[in-house]
């Protein structure tokens, strides 16, 4: 019979130990997780950017905003702090990509409404129009869901600012004056930290699938 010392069961055991972290730490350096991509104003094609940062390679973030939701609530980016998000921009009276849009983002609404850590948020791009009135109308016609998606109005200038200089969420350059518009079919994700992680086409189904994907990555990340 085998008569083993407390301190070479010791050693075994200890040698074991340093085996499986050293497998596990190996596994790990070999199968690292994915992770998505956090997109800067260079790594996107220059015409979705404002020329003034289509240099910035790192450290960009959406920038602080104010807006009115459907019910008539200020909204800043302190209803986001620490949420991930999707945005879009959208106008009610769009009869083309909006109300595909609407619907796919209201698939998502539904996937993730047991979650408080996931929220949307829609910019109408014709502020002037899309008076409170209308986005409440608007929400409630489209199953919106109070403090999980704001549907949103605000100073034009201030929208066509955030979609040039944070989202990146348009190709027509301009300033937000009363010729400009914004029509685009982007779905933009938005981490806690407010970076953007991912673009996708609204209008796609497969789309909103790889959106839901990516969000439980982003869930995973932090």
């Amino acid at each position: 019979m085998f008569n083993f010392s407390k301190k070479s069961i010791t050693t075994v055991i200890s040698v074991a130990v340093i085996f499986v972290v050293a497998v596990f730490v190996g596994y790990q350096l070999l199968n690292p997780k994915e992770r998505l991509p956090i997109y800067s104003p260079s790594d996107v094609n220059p015409r979705l950017v404002d020329f003034s940062i289509q240099h910035v390679k790192n450290n960009h973030t959406i920038a602080d905003f104010e807006l009115i939701n459907q019910n008539a609530d200020t909204i800043t980016q302190k209803n986001y702090e620490n949420k991930i998000y999707v945005a879009d921009f959208f106008f009610t009276s769009c009869t083309t990509i909006c109300p595909i849009m609407t619907t796919n983002m209201g698939e998502l609404q539904e996937y993730f409404k047991s979650d408080n850590e996931i929220m949307f948020l829609s910019h109408s791009v014709t502020p002037v129009l899309d008076s409170v009135s209308i986005l409440k109308e608007y929400a409630l016609n489209k199953g919106v869901i109070d403090g999980k998606w704001n549907i949103t109005t605000g100073q034009k200038k201030h929208i066509y600012e955030l979609a040039r200089k944070s989202y990146f969420a348009v190709l027509e350059e301009g300033d937000g004056g009363d010729q400009d518009f914004i029509h685009t079919e982007q779905f933009i994700l938005v981490d806690t930290k407010r970076r953007i992680r991912g673009f996708y086409d609204g209008t796609k189904k497969e789309d909103v699938a790889r959106i839901i994907e990516d969000i439980s990555l982003l869930k995973e990340e932090q």
